[in-house]
């Protein structure tokens, strides 16, 4: 889902409560930018891009 001015987050989950937010891309290259207003609402959040450099990881498979 995107926000009006295309703002989004591809994965969120809570736990421990806090909010840990996940952006995925391909390309481990590409630059990537939480937006402002989440970083803003939840400041004691964790962010992290997976790509395909730590993708195994992220799904518990090694």
């Amino acid at each position: 889902m995107r926000t009006h001015q295309q703002q989004e987050i591809d994965f969120i989950e809570e736990y421990n409560g806090v909010m840990h937010a996940f952006e995925i891309k391909w390309n481990p290259k590409t630059k990537t930018r939480f937006p402002a207003p989440f970083l803003s609402a939840y400041p004691e959040n964790e962010t992290k891009v997976i790509n395909t450099e730590n993708f195994l990881e992220f799904v518990g498979t090694d």
